[in-house]
């Protein structure tokens, strides 16, 4: 759900999960514990999106925050018939924003050569 907020918040469109690549599973989350969601843009192509989430665990008690899951999810903008739609660019503004961007095109194109296989 966060993923589709993020993706829909950048492109003013709706968006659909095409797929969703990987859910690390790091730590345990504990009863009790509140959970904070962070999810991010991290590279735009023409239609898609990839969408970086990030859970957090914190317990109540201490404020600890645990890096519990991390997931990587594609969303694609559609118009009002339903085909994919162009998106506007990413803003890149920081080392970081080019990395994860870089990152994120790798991805993408693993993601693409795994389809052609399949």
């Amino acid at each position: 759900m966060i993923a589709g907020l993020v993706a829909q918040r950048h492109c003013k469109k709706n968006a659909v999960t095409a797929s969703i690549d990987r859910v690390n599973f790091l730590k345990p989350v504990m009863v009790g514990n509140a959970l904070i969601l962070n999810a991010r843009l991290n590279y735009v192509s023409r239609s898609s999106m990839e969408i970086e989430i990030r859970v957090e665990a914190e317990n109540l008690f201490t404020g600890t925050r645990t890096l519990t899951n991390t997931a990587y999810v594609t969303s694609v903008a559609l118009d009002d018939t339903g085909k994919p739609t162009d998106v506007p660019p990413l803003l890149i503004v920081t080392e970081d924003d080019k990395k994860r961007f870089a990152e994120g095109e790798q991805r993408m194109l693993q993601r693409k050569r795994e389809r052609k296989q399949n």
